[in-house]
C-alpha cells in the first residue's frame, strides 16, 4: 500500500451530523420535543413544510458552522487513517463546502470550523496524525472538487454522494467507494460500503 493515494469527502462521510441536526432542530422548535432522527430525516421534514427551505439553510448554517462541536467522527473512521499511516499511504480530504453558509447572520467561516474540528478530533496537527492540514481542500463548487481530486491522481475515493462519481470528468482510473448504507441500485462502477470498517477490509486486502 505505500504510495497508494487515497481521497476522502468531509461531510457525512467522516464527520456524522445526525445527533447535532435533531439537537438543534428541538432546541429552535423546528421538531417536537423528544423527536430524534438521521440528518436527511430532519432535512425532509422542514423541506415538507412551506418556508421550510430557509429553515433548512439556517438550520445547516449553524450546524456546520458554531454548532459544529456537537458531530462525531464515524466509528472507524480512526482506525482507518492509523491503517493508512501504517501502510504508508498518502491521505487526502476533498470536500465540497462553501466558505459561508446560507442563512447565516453571522457569517462563520465553514472551512475553518471544519478544520477545527478536525483538530479537535486529533485526526490533524496531532503528532501520530494520517493527515497532514495541508492536504485538506475544501472547494467551492462539486466541479472544482472533481478537479481537484483528478489534480490529486487519487487512486481511491470515498465519498457519500454519487453525484460526486456520476460527475463526466470524475477520473475513471480512481476507484470508487461509495460510502452508503442504502439499498440498491447503484451505479455500476461504484463500490457501495455501509461502514467503515467493511471500508477497512476491502481497502486493505488488496
Amino acid at each position: 500500500m505505500s504510495g497508494v493515494r487515497i481521497g476522502i469527502d468531509f461531510d457525512n462521510t467522516i464527520i456524522c451530523y445526525d445527533r447535532v441536526f435533531a439537537a438543534v432542530a428541538r432546541q429552535r422548535g423546528l421538531v417536537p420535543e423528544g423527536w430524534e432522527g438521521l440528518k436527511t430525516e430532519v432535512r425532509d421534514l422542514l423541506r415538507s413544510r412551506a418556508g421550510g427551505e430557509l429553515a433548512w439553510q439556517g438550520l445547516q448554517g449553524f450546524v456546520y458552522g458554531k454548532g459544529i462541536g456537537g458531530a462525531e467522527i464515524y466509528p472507524g473512521v480512526r482506525e482507518f487513517l492509523a491503517s493508512c499511516r501504517k501502510a504508508g499511504a498518502s491521505v487526502y480530504i476533498v470536500s465540497h463546502k462553501t466558505q459561508f453558509g446560507h442563512q447565516d447572520p453571522d457569517r462563520v467561516d465553514l472551512r475553518a470550523a471544519a478544520r477545527g474540528w478536525l483538530k479537535a478530533v486529533g485526526l490533524i496537527d496531532a503528532a501520530d496524525a494520517a493527515l497532514a492540514a495541508g492536504n485538506v481542500y475544501f472547494e467551492d463548487t462539486l466541479a472544482a472538487k472533481v478537479e481537484r481530486l483528478a489534480s490529486l491522481k487519487l487512486d481511491i475515493f470515498i465519498d457519500d454522494l454519487v453525484d460526486v462519481f456520476e460527475q463526466p470528468h470524475f477520473p475513471k482510473t480512481t476507484r470508487s467507494i461509495l460510502f452508503t448504507q442504502s439499498r440498491p441500485p447503484h451505479p455500476d462502477h461504484c463500490e457501495p460500503i455501509a461502514s467503515w470498517a467493511n471500508i477497512s477490509r476491502e481497502v486493505f486486502a488488496r
